[in-house]
């Protein structure tokens, strides 16, 4: 059975705390299995910059998911804390492995990291970081993360970084965080394959990204794994009829995800009492599908 997860409305929760306790604790009441949060840092300001493209702007609302989870973890017991994805290369690599094993500590061993490289050269600007070199950066940097995660103490030289003979105090409780790669780009897939416990695919669960799970087979075969070693999680908008729903939702699974996580933003709808609404008559599609 697949685990179901609901995708924080970031760009609708407001500022009212209150009202986002509510619905973290309304959707672990629900029956959902792990809340899932994008990430971004800085938005920029779009009509200073002609033909600007992307997805959000500074206008658009963002809790940084490592803080906003913190918070989560206190107000919950058992959701799974997932970031879908978190951008790796804008942040530097010691400070969120400490980050993150505290979080991971703290919320009794929650955290799933999903990890991506991102679209926006502004916030990599403003971050200090390289947005030119940020795909095979990243690779270094989970090769570093899981040594700080699982050893006392850690010497490491890479083309990137450098540590001697230092290490993080407390280690995560697993000695380890998942880590999970977002993105459909041959790179990506290689990644997931590679170094990765899961995949995080975009779009629907349709004919051409069957050819991306079977692509990734491929990968995980010369990588002498299987899909069977890895968690995949599709995800569903609520903008369909129960039907059209129920079907994505099965889609998913006969793809062979082991996750999936509905969003429920740009729907219209308020906070938090219509997007509970709508998570709570998705939850009843999947249990009768």
């Amino acid at each position: 059975m697949m685990r179901i997860g609901a995708v924080f409305p970031q760009t609708e929760a407001g500022t009212d705390v209150a009202a986002i306790k509510e619905y973290v604790q309304s959707v672990e009441a629900l029956g959902f299995d792990h809340i899932l949060a994008f990430d971004h840092i800085l938005g920029a300001n779009a009509s200073s910059r002609p033909g600007w493209s992307g997805a959000y702007q500074h206008t658009d609302s963002f809790y940084e998911p490592i803080t906003f989870y913190s918070y989560v973890a206190g107000i919950s017991k058992h959701l799974e804390l997932a970031t879908g994805v978190i951008i790796l290369p804008q942040r530097q690599t010691a400070l969120f492995a400490k980050q993150s094993a505290i979080l991971d500590l703290l919320s009794g061993g929650r955290l799933r990291l999903g990890i991506g490289t991102g679209w926006n050269q502004v916030e990599y600007e403003a971050l200090g970081e390289n947005f030119h070199n940020r795909g095979k950066r990243s690779e270094e940097q989970i090769h570093l993360l899981r040594k700080l995660w699982a050893n006392e103490l850690v010497t490491f030289q890479g083309d990137h970084h450098i540590v001697t003979d230092a290490g993080l105090n407390p280690l995560p409780p697993r000695k380890s965080i998942p880590i999970w790669f977002g993105g459909m780009a041959n790179p990506v897939l290689r990644r997931v394959a590679k170094i990765g416990d899961g995949w995080l695919p975009q779009g629907s669960p349709n004919d051409a990204n069957k050819i991306n799970f079977e692509r990734l087979s491929q990968y995980l075969e010369s990588n002498n794994r299987s899909m069977e070693d890895i968690g995949i999680e599709g995800r569903i908008s609520l903008n369909m009829t129960n039907t059209e729903i129920q079907k994505e939702f099965f889609a998913w699974g006969k793809l062979g995800a082991t996750h999936v996580s509905v969003n429920t933003m740009n729907l219209g709808l308020q906070f938090p009492q219509e997007h509970l609404e709508s998570l709570s008559n998705f939850i009843k599609i999947a249990r009768n599908s």
